[in-house]
């Protein structure tokens, strides 16, 4: 084996999704498909068990994981070593929404403090919808936040992620079932539970105003978890980003929309001033993220 797969197979890992994988590591379903192959034929181990709807890590999977990540470290930090790279010391704190934490942070956190293990590492969590806030405050070093439509001049912005909004509803209960007009989701009859601000609902008002549409707004939530627990309990539909949903306890107890109004999508990703990114350790953490391959994230209805 070698660090090609290893990187290949911790991709797989995370997205758990075979043409998801192939095209964040650039290849073909097939090429991605014999390259985990080649790895279990040299392991003489399943590492996955996959079906028409779901791809899960084995028991030796999750082992190869834990050995696949250290390599993937002690290699970076054997680049850093032969490169003369200088010792990196001080704290670096950052902010990130608790689905962020879950999802688009553990590995980079984990290459980062294997690369640089004398670097005290500050992790916040709280609002999306708050971090950049923190960051323009100087509260904080670096944040995960999605891109705003006019970023402030002074914010520098790595992408990571491309995540779409999706449109949410109970699976039982009066509004279970959408008004429609024509084949799609009528947004002038059907009730919302709306977040009170951000880049969704930004985004929404902004297709309702184009559209003349008049909202029937029954709730507006802080937060997109509080939003879909208030669909899951019947109160309306609302929008959310796709991974957040994902990433719910109550993904399975609320239904998406397919004829919904599509609107642009999220792109996520590190946020910094330019004055923090002077920082040794701020600057490290923002060069490790540069090298990880872009994530995408699939329409919530493709399996």
């Amino acid at each position: 084996m070698n660090t090609h797969e290893l990187n290949t197979f911790l991709i797989l890992t995370d997205k758990l999704h075979f043409g998801q994988a192939s095209r964040a590591c650039n290849l073909s379903p097939s090429a991605l498909t014999r390259s985990i192959q080649r790895l279990e034929e040299e392991l003489d181990q399943r590492l996955f068990t996959r079906d028409n709807r779901n791809v899960a890590l084995t028991p030796a999977g999750e082992l190869f994981k834990t050995y696949a990540l250290r390599a993937q470290a002690d290699w970076k930090a054997l680049m850093n070593d032969l490169h003369d790279a200088p010792l990196i010391s001080g704290t670096l704190s950052i902010y990130a929404s608790i689905t962020a934490v879950y999802s688009l942070l553990p590995s980079l956190l984990e290459a980062y403090r294997t690369a640089h293990p004398h670097v005290q590492i500050e992790l916040n969590s709280g609002a999306a919808e708050q971090s950049v806030n923190q960051v323009l405050a100087g509260e904080i070093d670096l944040a995960v936040a999605a891109l705003p439509d006019r970023p402030a001049g002074h914010i520098e912005f790595l992408p990571l992620t491309e995540i779409p909004l999706v449109f949410i509803a109970p699976i039982s209960g009066e509004f279970a079932t959408p008004p429609l007009k024509g084949k799609q989701l009528d947004l002038m009859q059907a009730p919302l539970v709306l977040p009170r601000n951000g880049l969704s609902r930004a985004r929404l008002d902004q297709w309702m105003k184009d559209h003349a549409i008049l909202p029937d707004i029954r709730s507006e939530v802080s937060g997109n978890e509080a939003l879909i627990a208030m669909v899951r309990l019947g109160c309306g539909i609302g929008v959310v980003p796709q991974l957040v949903l994902e990433r719910s306890p109550f993904r399975d107890e609320v239904q998406v929309i397919g004829n919904a109004p599509k609107l642009a999508p999220y792109t996520v990703g590190l946020c910094a001033t330019k004055r923090s990114l002077h920082r040794p350790a701020v600057q490290a953490f923002w060069q490790q993220a540069d090298r990880l391959p872009p994530k995408r994230t699939e329409n919530a209805t493709s399996q």
